[in-house]
């Protein structure tokens, strides 16, 4: 299915979770906020909440310095 990561345009399976596009992605899920259609989407949902064709997702990483 076709859904906006981060304002391009990506391939997801079907039936995918947030969780599911994170792993894809490569990114580490403890240091990652994720917006869906605007949405906050809570970490300890991301594992339930399935993506459908067209959902923008806005992915952040969390840095860490000083």
């Amino acid at each position: 299915m076709k859904i906006r990561v981060n304002a391009a345009d990506h391939e997801a399976p079907p039936e995918a979770t947030v969780a599911d596009l994170i792993a894809q992605l490569g990114m580490n899920p403890k240091f990652v906020a994720v917006e869906l259609n605007q949405q906050l989407a809570p970490r300890k949902r991301h594992a339930e909440i399935r993506l459908t064709e067209g959902d923008e997702v806005e992915i952040v990483t969390l840095v860490g310095g000083g």
